[in-house]
């Protein structure tokens, strides 16, 4: 039965992760990025401005004077917290070892146009949002679905269904992908580290009860707790790893140029055209970039909107800013560096990017920090996966609990809390690798229901976007804002920018 499951899952897996998926994915960021004229080019300077730029300049981006809403930065940072993972640096190996160096370059082209779907998510996700039973703000792609593709004529049961499945996808992935899968690589990386075999039952239950109180003192507390403990632990693990990689980097800079020169001169594998090799190297290029750049930051996956909505702010196309901010980190800054990090310490061939040593994913890493900070590095890179994993795993308790909370309403979001605390535990000391491989598919099928809704209501962000450039671009100041689909909000929101 296990292995029927898993065959099914695997054929089923690869369609939602194959490359007319990923051409969905893909288009969808090409098609919001020519919609918008190429706003996160046009208007970088302004997106940077807006955000870290007014960290110390507006009061509203480190603090949120509504009890019941997060500051921008806490929704950045809870949002980096599920983005920035074990893919950030695993992930990155694996691309790199099995679709050569130039998968980077596609790596970034799919980060570049990727701003712009998740940008156009928050957008949506600002715009559609209302407040639940205890006041706080609820958004995402079940609430953009239901009440605008829902709002269109004809549209109602279709938009309903969508954001059922959408939420019924979320809550199944936040158990694989965002909880055992994590608490997986945290037993690993700490059982590593400390000399332990890693399949130390013993030693894996202790850390997966360690871990599951640790969470469970932040879960419980809700969205306020999750996002001041993301608050402090994103910033220093990004710092951390940042500064470590960039370490590597200088100490081997005479091989940054021909790191570069490796990927671009192997993203399209020109070199290697005779007798068809060229094209599949060239499709493995692309379809390994594509991937990893999706995987890193979730982009289109409609998960991280569902924080961004809860933000304290009053401009849709703000939050938008923070979205285009939050996949240029992860995917152009993190990523890049791990791939630096790799490419520039002659761990693997520059021209086929296979290990010379064999080691892959998370090995390979390591590898590369052990080679330069010694016993050092192996401890580094542990204490990083185990950063970036705890950090996954509060974000991503988060969206599940708010797709549990659509399904089925406020006051029972308490059982879906208590649910993913046993099965952190329960993850830390199974085999949890199927439980995983299906997470990663309803993680895929998420996105379907959720591109569906931004490709829909495309003419609504392009509408909220000129809306916004007429009044902060052009100085049009009799312009009304558009700042929410409900009147309500409309005039709540309008009463508090105008104060």
């Amino acid at each position: 039965m296990v292995e029927k499951i898993a065959e099914i899952n695997g054929i089923i897996n690869n369609v939602v992760w194959g490359v007319p998926a990923l051409i969905l994915l893909i288009g969808t960021g090409i098609l919001m990025t020519v919609l918008t004229k190429g706003f996160q080019f046009t208007h970088f300077g302004h997106m940077m401005k807006e955000t870290v730029g007014g960290l110390f300049r507006k009061k509203d981006i480190l603090k949120s004077d509504d009890k019941n809403s997060i500051s921008q930065f806490q929704a950045l940072c809870t949002a980096l917290s599920a983005t920035i993972g074990t893919g950030n640096i695993a992930g990155i190996a694996y691309a790199i070892t099995m679709g050569g160096t130039g998968a980077i370059f596609w790596m970034w082209l799919a980060a570049i146009v990727g701003m712009m779907t998740n940008y156009s998510e928050n957008v949506l996700g600002i715009f559609f949002r209302r407040r639940n039973q205890a006041g706080e703000w609820s958004g995402g792609a079940m609430y953009y679905l239901r009440d605008g593709l829902g709002g269109k004529k004809g549209f109602k049961g279709v938009g309903k269904v969508l954001a059922i499945l959408f939420s019924v996808f979320a809550v199944f992935a936040s158990f694989g992908i965002g909880n055992m899968g994590q608490v997986t690589s945290i037993r690993e990386s700490v059982l590593h580290a400390f000399g332990f075999a890693a399949d130390d039952r013993t030693g894996g239950l202790v850390i997966g009860v360690v871990v599951a109180v640790l969470a469970a003192l932040v879960i419980i507390g809700g969205l306020t707790r999750i996002a001041k403990a993301n608050e402090r632990i994103v910033p220093f693990m990004a710092a951390f790893y940042i500064m470590g990689s960039l370490i590597i980097v200088i100490m081997n800079y005479n091989m940054i140029i021909p790191a570069f020169a490796s990927i671009f001169g192997h993203a399209f594998s020109m070199e290697a055209a005779a007798g068809g090799v060229g094209g599949a190297l060239i499709k493995q290029a692309v379809t390994w970039g594509f991937k990893r750049g999706v995987f890193s930051n979730e982009a289109g996956l409609g998960s991280s909107v569902m924080v961004h909505s809860a933000s304290n702010v009053k401009e849709p196309v703000t939050q938008g800013l923070w979205g285009i901010f939050e996949v240029f980190f992860d995917t152009i800054v993190v990523c890049t560096l791990t791939a630096l990090v790799i490419l520039t310490t002659g761990i693997v061939d520059l021209d086929t990017g296979a290990s010379l040593s064999g080691a892959t994913k998370l090995g390979l890493a390591t590898e590369a920090f052990t080679k330069c900070f010694g016993s050092f590095g192996g401890i580094f890179i542990a204490v990083a996966i185990a950063l970036f994993a705890f950090s996954t795993v509060l974000g991503w308790s988060y969206y599940g609990t708010k797709a549990w909370e659509f399904l089925f309403g406020t006051k029972a979001t308490i059982v879906y809390k208590m649910i993913f605390i046993v099965v952190i535990v329960a993850g830390s000391a199974l085999d949890a690798s199927l439980v995983i491989d299906l997470s990663d598919t309803f993680n895929g099928l998420m996105a379907i229901p959720n591109l569906i809704g931004v490709l829909t209501l495309s003419g609504t962000v392009m509408a909220i976007t000129n809306n916004y450039a007429k009044r902060k671009f052009r100085g049009e100041t009799s312009v009304k804002p558009m700042l929410s689909y409900f009147e309500d909000i409309q005039q709540e929101q309008e009463r508090a920018l105008d104060r």
